[in-house]
This record gives structure tokens, C-alpha cells and sequence, in this order.
């Protein structure tokens, strides 16, 4: 059998997702369910929450509501595939593409399918420089990436998976209702 299950109760082929598939509910539930760091970190921080902070610090940087809507649901392909530490998804063939053809999916969805290359690279940086902020607080042993000066203060207390759920899922509907 190809289909997944989520959490909201739909079945789909995820090589084959389609807009229609994804749920904003379905992507907050499972990202602050899935522990950052493959697990290797001193508490529970969830993906969800990370997501959070990326998206508090696009709007402590007065970026648009477009871009903070970006930051808040970059990782959320990780809803449908889970969450592979850096160091090894280089290495899986066809991961990347897999993972692009979802985040393709949840971008249109959420009208964010035609980010220009600027915008990209502007969630993707706010991905690292908060990456760099988490490492210290979390990981045990040299940190492999110098932590960067950011305009926000990232949340990186232990939080119950609900709250970082609702949490998020509340960001995500303010951000849409701002666009319509």
C-alpha cells in the first residue's frame, strides 16, 4: 500500500499529493510532534516550534507577511516525510526532489507556490541563523556552526506538543487571513 495516513484522517499517495491533501491542521499536529535534531538534543523542541521562531524572527526583521508565512511553513514537507538530520539527507538519492515536489505542493496550497529566488533565500536564512541560536541551547559537544546575531528572542523553552500546535496552527490561519 502506497497511501499515508494523517492525522485529520486523509489517505493519500504522498509521490502523488495533491493540494487538496494538505491540511494546515495535519502539518501543525505533526511538526510539533517531531523532535529536531533526529532526537539527539537535551529536551523536546519540536520542528513546529523552530518553525515558530523562524517565522517570529521574519517579522521582528519587518519582512512581509508573505515572507513570515514562508518562514513559518518552510519545514512543512517534514509533516508528510518526517524530519532527516542535514548530514544524512545529502546523501539519500531523490530526497531532495521528493521533498521539493511537496514543499511545491504546500506552497501552492497556501499561495506561496511562485516565491522568487530572493524570497527563498531569505527563509532559507533565517532557517540557519536560527538553527545557529537552537544549537547551543540544545546540543551537547562543539557546536559545528557559529551562532549569529538575530533581531528576535527564539522561544527555545520545553513546550507541550498542544501548545506548539495551536501555537502555530493560530500563526498560520492570522498569516492567511491577512492575504485574502
Amino acid at each position: 500500500m502506497s497511501t499515508m495516513n494523517t492525522y485529520t484522517g486523509k489517505q493519500f499517495d504522498p509521490m502523488l499529493m495533491t493540494e487538496e491533501d494538505v491540511s494546515l491542521r495535519d502539518i501543525a499536529h505533526a511538526l510539533s510532534l517531531l523532535c529536531r535534531g533526529g532526537g539527539q538534543v537535551t529536551y523536546f523542541y519540536s520542528v513546529g516550534q523552530h518553525s515558530v521562531n523562524c517565522a517570529r524572527e521574519a517579522k521582528a526583521r519587518g519582512w512581509s507577511d508573505r515572507l513570515v508565512l514562508a518562514c513559518l511553513l518552510h519545514d512543512a514537507s517534514e509533516a508528510y516525510l518526517s524530519d532527516i538530520i542535514r548530514p544524512v539527507k545529502e546523501h539519500l538519492q531523490g530526497y531532495r526532489e521528493i521533498e521539493s515536489q511537496i514543499m511545491q505542493v504546500i506552497f501552492e496550497k497556501f499561495g506561496l507556490g511562485d516565491l522568487t529566488a530572493e524570497e527563498n533565500r531569505c527563509w532559507k536564512q533565517i532557517d540557519n541563523e536560527i538553527l545557529s541560536n537552537e544549537m547551543p541551547a540544545m546540543l551537547n559537544g562543539r557546536m559545528p556552526i557559529e551562532k549569529v546575531a538575530i533581531c528576535s528572542e527564539p522561544d527555545l523553552a520545553e513546550h507541550p506538543f498542544r501548545e506548539v500546535e495551536e501555537e502555530f496552527y493560530s500563526m498560520a490561519e492570522e498569516l492567511l487571513s491577512l492575504r485574502e
